[in-house]
C-alpha cells in the first residue's frame, strides 16, 4: 500500500495546473448513458474514482475511448442495467447511473452505495423523486430495483439539498414526458456543469445555477462536446497548502468565481490573493491568522474544504471554531492532526482549534479523501518527516498530488508500503 513521505518546512513557489473537477466528471460520465450518440469530453481528471466509474459504465456496454484527458463516450450498445455491489461499494457516486438508466431504458438495478466513511448520505431523496415521476422502486437484497415504462414530469421538493440527488433527477427529467420542477435543488458548480452538458445534448433546462430547475422533457438526446469545469476543491487544497507552508504559488486553468468564500477566508488568514480569468495567485509570508467558519451548501463554505482549512488553523495565530453541518462524521482527521502536535478539541459538531507555534512530523493515517489532503497540508508545515498512510483515499480525488507539489518545491515522495 502506497504512502507519502513528506519533509516539512519547504516554502512553495511556482505554477500548478489544476485538473478537471472530480465531482463534475462523475455525473457527466453517467450522462453518456442518456444517448446512443457520441459525447466528446475533455479535461477529465485521471483519478481512481473516474477509473472506477468508467469500469462500471463499460460493464454496462458504454463504449469509452480515451486519449489522455479526452474521452469519446458512446451508449449505442448498452445492454446491462445493473451496477453491482462489488463496484458500487467503493464509490457512492455510482448511484448516478440510476436516473439515466431508468429514463432511457425503463429499468435499473443499482446496489446501495458505499464510499468514504464520513457519515450517512441516504439515497432516499433520489428514490422519492423518481417515484414522483412514476417509477416503481423496490429495495431488495441491498439493491435498488427501479422500473418505469415512461417517466413522467413532476414537481419534486427534496427534504434536504442533495448534490447527487439533484444530478440523478435532472438526468432522469431530461428524458421524462412533460415538465419536471426540481425545488430545493443543489446549486453547486458541478451541478451547473452537468446541466450545461445536458443542454448541449438537447435537453431543455431553465433556472441553471439556482435552487429551482425547470426541465421540459424531450424524446431523445444527441451527442455533444463538453469541457469539464476545473476542480474548485483541488484549487482550494493547493491554496491552503501554500498558505500553510508559505510561498508564492499561481494556480492555472482554474476559476476564482466559484471559490469566493474560500478565497475570502484565505485573505482573512493573511494571504495576498490576486486573480485573473483562469488563474489564482497566492502569496503568504507570515504565520496565518486563525479563521472560524461553518460549512454549508453552495455558495457557502464547502464541506469538502473543511479539513484543509482546519489544517491551516492548526498553525495559525489564535483560536478558531470550525462547525460542520453537512456530514456528522467529518472530524476523523482531528485525532491524526493532534498526533502532529495540533491542539484541537471537539464539542458536538464544532471543533475548537487553538493554533500552535509548530507541528512536528509523525506517522499518520488517512481516513477519507479530504482528511488525506489535510494531513498533507499539515505535514508540509510541520518540522521533520511525516509518513501519511492509506493514501488510496487521496488518489480517489487528486491527480498526482505529490508530483504537483514537488514541482513547486515541496519535499514529498510516494513510497511503497
Amino acid at each position: 500500500m502506497d504512502k507519502l513521505l513528506i519533509t516539512g518546512g519547504k516554502r512553495l513557489a511556482g505554477d500548478i495546473k489544476i485538473s478537471g473537477a472530480k465531482n463534475a466528471a462523475l455525473p457527466i460520465l453517467c450522462a453518456g448513458l442518456l444517448t446512443a450518440e457520441t459525447v466528446h469530453l475533455s479535461n477529465v481528471p485521471n483519478l481512481q474514482d473516474v477509473n472506477t466509474m468508467l469500469k462500471l459504465l463499460r460493464q454496462m456496454g458504454l463504449r469509452a475511448e480515451q486519449d489522455g484527458e479526452r474521452f469519446a463516450l458512446n451508449g449505442a450498445a448498452i445492454d446491462n442495467y445493473e451496477a453491482p455491489y462489488e463496484m458500487v461499494k467503493t464509490m457512492r457516486a455510482s448511484i448516478l447511473v440510476l436516473g439515466p438508466l431508468l429514463a432511457r431504458f425503463g429499468e435499473a438495478r443499482v446496489s446501495l452505495p458505499g464510499g468514504c466513511a464520513i457519515g450517512s448520505r441516504p439515497v432516499d431523496q433520489h428514490i422519492k423523486g423518481l417515484q414522483a415521476m412514476g417509477a416503481e422502486i423496490n429495495i431488495e437484497a441491498g439493491y435498488i430495483h427501479a422500473k418505469a415504462k415512461k417517466l413522467r414530469g413532476a414537481r419534486i421538493v427534496t427534504d434536504m439539498i442533495t448534490v447527487t440527488g439533484t444530478e440523478n433527477l435532472l438526468m432522469a427529467a431530461a428524458l421524462a414526458e412533460g415538465e419536471t420542477v426540481l425545488e430545493n435543488a443543489a446549486r453547486e458548480p458541478e451541478v451547473t456543469d452537468l446541466a450545461n452538458l445536458l443542454v448541449a445534448m438537447g435537453a431543455q433546462i431553465s433556472g441553471i445555477g439556482t435552487d429551482r430547475l425547470l426541465v421540459q422533457g424531450v424524446e431523445r438526446l444527441h451527442g455533444a462536446t463538453h469541457t469539464v469545469t476545473p476542480d474548485r476543491i483541488e484549487t482550494g487544497t493547493f491554496l491552503c497548502a501554500a498558505a500553510a507552508a508559505g510561498g508564492d504559488v499561481t494556480l492555472t486553468q482554474t476559476r476564482s468565481d466559484i471559490l469566493d468564500v474560500a478565497l475570502d477566508k484565505l485573505r482573512e488568514a493573511g494571504a495576498i490573493i490576486t486573480t485573473g480569468p483562469d488563474w489564482i495567485r497566492l502569496q503568504m509570508s507570515a504565520r496565518p491568522r486563525a479563521i472560524s467558519f461553518r460549512t454549508t451548501e453552495y455558495p457557502g463554505f464547502p464541506t469538502d474544504m473543511q479539513a484543509q482549512f482546519m489544517a491551516l488553523n492548526c498553525i495559525a495565530d489564535g483560536a478558531s471554531h470550525v462547525t460542520e453541518t453537512i456530514f456528522e462524521n467529518r472530524f476523523m482527521h482531528v485525532q491524526e492532526l493532534n498526533r502532529l502536535g495540533a491542539n484541537i478539541a471537539i464539542d458536538g459538531h464544532t471543533a475548537i482549534v487553538n493554533g500552535v507555534d509548530k507541528l512536528v512530523g509523525a506517522p499518520v493515517m488517512a481516513t477519507d479523501l479530504r482528511a488525506s489532503a489535510s494531513l498533507v497540508i499539515a505535514a508540509l508545515a510541520a518540522e521533520g518527516q511525516t509518513l501519511v498512510d492509506r493514501i488510496y483515499h487521496l488518489d480517489r480525488g487528486y491527480d498526482r498530488m505529490e508530483a504537483k507539489l514537488s514541482a513547486v518545491g515541496a519535499n514529498i515522495e510516494r513510497v511503497k508500503g
